[in-house]
């Protein structure tokens, strides 16, 4: 069967896909669509790449997905991000169906990572059939359960709490209604006349396949849509090299120290630099720990190194995350299910997005601590080294984690569909 997987460059969205396509080239023919910055990946990962837009739409995509501030609910940076994010997306689409034209050169499956929306509505008007790929399973739409994007909800233990979810999810699909209606013409030039279907399924998502790449046992209980399967986090096996990344120097490690990991991910510049003056003012604070700062930035190969703080360009988690004694994140998926396989208990800063709802599922399973205040990190490192029974719920989540990988959910899910 020929497959195409389709994701923009992003670590956090590129690297799930990259995972999956080398999971199903065993089986199948497969290539990776993405921008040019993403083909060099695709390489190193032996798979075969076709690159989309051009060097203009990937800084543009860089604007988009890396502003200078937290976007959050602020009105006017939602606005800009929006409008940004939809010419873009005409722009890809495009690039799209001039890839599909010639009609030999389709495939028979498309895999399209979830910020990509417009390639449903393409892959359709072609007759290809689509699947969303989507790695927070938190951001779907349920008639019941805590929503996303409303700063980290937790399962309601009272009639009041009720109340309070049922209220944000109309405020939630009332809000991006609002927007539709604000962009109407834009989306429907790319093929989203409607957000929702006539069943209340949100339309941006596949109605035949959403393939979420997480385990169940982390997220709150509701009643999900009929097309979602889990597959597990799609990750490379815990202390292993990643294969898509270029090589780099490894981390300097102090024999008989504990190590605490820090990261914001691959995004988020703007807060980085400030994390960073925390968290110096903390290795100042405990000198008998080692800490290490990641930049996120495969690019980049600078390191750092003042006494027992090193500030490094980038670290591959699943060769080293094994090696760390505690880890400070964001909340990002990738970042979370890489503690998560690996048995490291954490402690999660959100900074934007889903991060926070990642936070409220972590803390809610005991498996990371949720630092709502920045100030409060030293405090939280030391609590955490110090009552490791606050992630007595680390172990039972490593085992489904692993079990998850072990199973091969993506391959039979492919296998199993007998309508091909």
């Amino acid at each position: 069967m020929r497959i195409d997987l389709i994701a923009p460059p992003y670590s956090g969205h590129l690297h799930p896909v990259l995972a999956m396509a080398c999971e199903l080239a065993t089986r199948h023919q497969v290539r990776v669509l993405s921008t040019p910055s993403a083909m060099a990946q695709v390489a190193r990962a032996g798979l075969v790449g076709v690159p989309l837009l051009d060097a203009d739409a990937e800084r543009a995509l860089d604007a988009i997905s890396d502003p200078r501030h937290a976007v959050r609910s602020h009105p006017l940076r939602m606005h800009r991000q929006l409008r940004a994010a939809l010419d873009v997306m005409a722009r890809f689409a495009q690039a799209l169906r001039d890839t599909y034209a010639d009609a030999a050169t389709r495939p028979d499956l498309v895999v399209a990572d979830f910020t990509v929306p417009a390639v449903g509505a393409v892959a359709e008007s072609l007759g290809i059939r689509w699947w969303t790929s989507l790695p927070s399973p938190c951001v779907l739409e349920s008639p019941d359960g805590p929503p996303a994007y409303m700063g980290g909800l937790s399962p309601a233990t009272h009639a009041g709490q009720r109340l309070r979810h049922a209220l944000a999810r109309l405020a939630v699909r009332g809000f991006k209604r609002g927007v539709h209606r604000a962009y109407r013409r834009r989306m429907t030039a790319l093929g989203l006349p409607q957000l929702y279907r006539d069943d209340g399924s949100e339309a941006v998502y596949s109605p035949e396949r959403i393939l979420a790449l997480g385990i169940e046992a982390l997220e709150f209980q509701r009643t999900w849509p009929a097309a979602l399967r889990f597959v597990g986090p799609q990750l490379p096996a815990p202390g292993t090299e990643t294969p898509w990344l270029a090589p780099r120097p490894a981390p300097q490690f102090v024999e008989g120290r504990r190590h605490v990991l820090v990261t914001l991910g691959t995004h988020l510049r703007w807060a980085k630099d400030a994390f960073d003056l925390r968290l110096r003012a903390l290795a100042a604070a405990m000198p008998d720990v080692e800490f290490h700062f990641t930049d996120g930035d495969a690019a980049a190969d600078h390191h750092a190194h003042a006494g027992n703080h090193q500030r490094l360009a980038y670290v591959d988690y699943a060769r080293w995350i094994g090696r760390y004694d505690l880890v400070v994140h964001h909340g990002g998926a990738g970042i979370l299910y890489q503690c998560l396989a690996a048995g490291r208990p954490a402690i999660v800063c959100p900074q934007d997005y889903d991060q926070f709802d990642h936070a409220a599922r972590l803390q809610h399973a005991r498996a990371a601590l949720w630092l709502r205040d920045p100030a409060g990190l030293e405090v939280a490192v030391r609590r955490a080294f110090a009552e490791p029974a606050l992630f007595a719920g680390l172990p039972a989540l490593q085992v489904a984690v692993r079990a998850a990988a072990a199973a091969q959910r993506l391959v039979t899910e492919v296998a199993d569909d007998t309508s091909w």
